[in-house]
């Protein structure tokens, strides 16, 4: 856990040389400055940062190994800065109803859109594919045209990918090519926000880093829950599985239109490359951590993507499923809140990790083929274990790294193979339905699945160091 001092900042990190060298602390650990203004000038090598604080999780800034760094938003009081923060929150709450939405409709949509088996087993890969693909890119573009224009253009391309999702562009095969193409779009604008915003959320709110951390991680799991929740109610109220994706436009376009005037203020710098640590993709730990997160974004996007026709087709009705699906990523939150500060605390995490991952692969299967009767004990536990999972794959950045170069670099690796590895869960599950015509081959998958991330997650929890 931090010790915080008075004003929200955590005491080690004020102490540290960064916090001394940026101006926000005095010599008590007592921040001096309330204003993002005195936040890491652009002048300093980011190599002379510390390591990051071991429970931000995944709060890695991807432009670490750029010079000169990259400075804080510019805003003009604080006024401007609880705004900036408002839409950084905002652009979180819109990163996982991609997932979430589709799922809770998929029934309606495959027998009223006619859609091929293939076609459905795309849709639920592509987007969790372009994750990893897309997200190198995102530190490209940032040194071109900046990391808030960079997160502009990505909002509005997600908007218009979910425009483009439920429409019929009266090419053949109806609705299919709008789904292909607006699902593909919003796949690659999240993959850039991925990347951008936790570098963002760390340089502009260097004084209120847990406070804003915490927001920005519940924003994206509630996100995930407004999707899975409400999705099914609107397709009640409106009749159409069309209206129901088009309603998750609307939240997008929204956040777009206030984070332009933001974007449009800033003048990008011209940032370079600058190639210093350790080499992860040489480093035996960071491949371990790497197959770690593979194995936990093979379970949790398919969460994302399965559980409810897993739990529809079991005879749960759509508007329960959708909630059961919103209560488990609920509890997703409560696991992800606790689980890092209790990861820091051991010597080292091999038990915790274990512990979560089999919970995971257990509540899934549980999920699939335990007693119906049962069913919300099994989504409570998939919860908390997937919440928990997630938490302390992504600590294991923090923990496994000395340096915030390092650190960079090995979550760059573990989203790009994470994320690209990690829908083939979506993609087996889809396969494994269409082959026997049911889920139970796809619980057997992740008790496996839960079994490897255990001996994974074991071998990565080793007090050991990347390099």
């Amino acid at each position: 856990m931090w010790i915080t001092s008075g004003c929200g900042v955590a005491a080690a990190s004020c102490r540290s040389l960064a916090g001394i060298r940026q101006g926000r602390c005095c010599k008590n650990g007592r921040v001096t400055e309330a204003t993002n203004a005195g936040a890491k000038k652009p002048g300093l090598k980011a190599a002379n940062d510390p390591a990051p604080p071991k429970d931000s999780i995944g709060l890695i800034d991807a432009e670490a190994d750029e010079a000169p760094a990259p400075g804080p938003t510019r805003v003009g009081n604080r006024r401007q800065l609880a705004y900036l923060g408002l839409c950084l929150v905002l652009i979180g709450l819109n990163l996982r109803t991609v997932f979430s939405s589709f799922s809770a409709v998929l029934p309606e949509i495959t027998a009223q859109a006619s859609l091929p088996g293939w076609a459905i087993v795309v849709l639920t890969t592509v987007p969790v594919t372009l994750l990893g693909v897309f997200a190198p890119l995102a530190p490209v573009l940032a040194r071109r045209f900046g990391a808030e224009r960079v997160l502009l253009g990505a909002m509005a391309v997600l908007t218009a990918g979910l425009l483009l999702r439920p429409a019929d562009p009266g090419l053949p095969g109806g609705h299919l090519p709008g789904l292909l193409a607006g699902t593909a779009a919003c796949g690659a604008a999240i993959a850039l926000c991925n990347v951008l915003l936790p570098g963002l959320v760390k340089r502009d709110f260097p004084h209120r880093l847990g406070l804003m951390g915490g927001l920005y991680t519940t924003a994206i799991c509630a996100s995930a829950a407004l999707g899975a929740g409400f999705t099914y109610p609107v397709y009640a109220a409106a009749g159409e599985w069309t209206a129901a994706l088009w309603f998750w436009a609307l939240p997008a376009a929204v956040v777009l239109l206030l984070f332009l005037p933001v974007a449009l203020r800033q003048h990008p710098a011209r940032h370079q490359a600058v190639r210093d640590g350790v080499n992860v993709w040489r480093s035996a730990v960071a491949w371990q951590v790497t197959i770690f997160m593979v194995l936990q974004a093979m379970m949790s996007f398919s969460v994302f993507a399965w559980l409810a026709p897993i739990l529809r087709e079991r005879g749960v009705d759509g508007a329960t499923a959708g909630l059961i699906v919103s209560v488990s990523i609920v509890l997703q939150m409560l696991g992800s809140l606790f689980a890092p500060a209790l990861a820091a605390r051991f010597r080292d995490q091999r038990a915790i990790n274990t512990v979560v991952a089999l919970m995971t692969g257990g509540g899934f299967a549980l999920s699939i083929f335990g007693p119906l009767d049962l069913v919300w004990v099994w989504a409570g536990l998939l919860g908390l274990g997937q919440g928990s999972l997630t938490a302390v794959a992504l600590t294991m950045i923090m923990l496994r790294t000395r340096d915030g170069h390092t650190a960079a670099h090995l979550s760059g690796m573990m989203q790009g193979v994470g994320y690209g590895l990690g829908s083939t869960g979506t993609l087996m599950v889809g396969q494994l339905h269409q082959g026997t015509g049911s889920f139970t081959a796809a619980g057997f998958l992740f008790l496996a699945v839960g079994l490897l991330a255990a001996v994974f997650g074991y071998r990565a929890g080793r007090s050991r160091y990347v390099g």
